[in-house]
């Protein structure tokens, strides 16, 4: 999705719209699908774009269905770089770790690039002003669009965190985002 000469055609509108779409679509696979799915590769190669500019998740071949009576232990899986930091040592797959990569993937929408300077230097407790983590291609922002992105970049470092239980669900990113969004998109 995201290559270098296509990121300069995607303006803020667009890229808000793309991160509200993944939102959308993990909320359902987390919460509306019984049992729920979890991805376990959300990456910028795994979002498509519709002819419309809509998101579109693809490649389920490492999703897992949770077993609500098992422990969902399984191997590593997913792309390096977006994977949630407990899955090295614990291997239990939770909707937690689709959360964790939406971070990674909604950063990166917003830079423009893969965010792991700005990943690192949250972990090391420094916070990067806003105009360091927006694209710089891209024209200066006005006002409610500022507005919007810097809650889309707090939404997106709290799903961040170290800590699984203090990410929020999906269903509440997807909530929040749209309601954000509502006078924008």
């Amino acid at each position: 999705m995201l290559r270098k000469e296509a990121t300069q055609t995607l303006g803020w509108t667009k890229r808000v719209n793309i991160i509200k779409g993944v939102a959308n679509a993990l909320s359902y696979m987390h919460h509306d699908c019984s049992p729920a799915i979890v991805h376990r590769d959300i990456s910028s190669k795994n979002i498509l774009l519709d002819l419309e500019g809509e998101a579109c998740v693809s490649d389920f071949g490492t999703s897992k269905i949770l077993n609500p009576n098992s422990s969902n232990e399984s191997a590593l899986a997913g792309t390096f770089g977006y994977l949630a930091p407990e899955l090295a040592y614990t291997m239990k797959v939770t909707k937690k770790c689709d959360v964790y990569s939406f971070g990674v993937l909604a950063l990166e929408v917003i830079k423009g690039e893969h965010p792991g300077g700005i990943i690192a230097s949250l972990s090391d407790g420094k916070m990067k002003k806003l105009q360091d983590m927006v694209d710089q291609h891209l024209p200066t922002v006005s006002i409610e669009i500022k507005k919007v992105l810097t809650n889309v970049i707090i939404l997106a470092i709290r799903c961040l965190n170290n800590n699984p239980e203090m990410r929020p669900t999906m269903y509440y990113v997807s909530q929040k985002i749209s309601e954000d969004c509502k006078d924008f998109l």
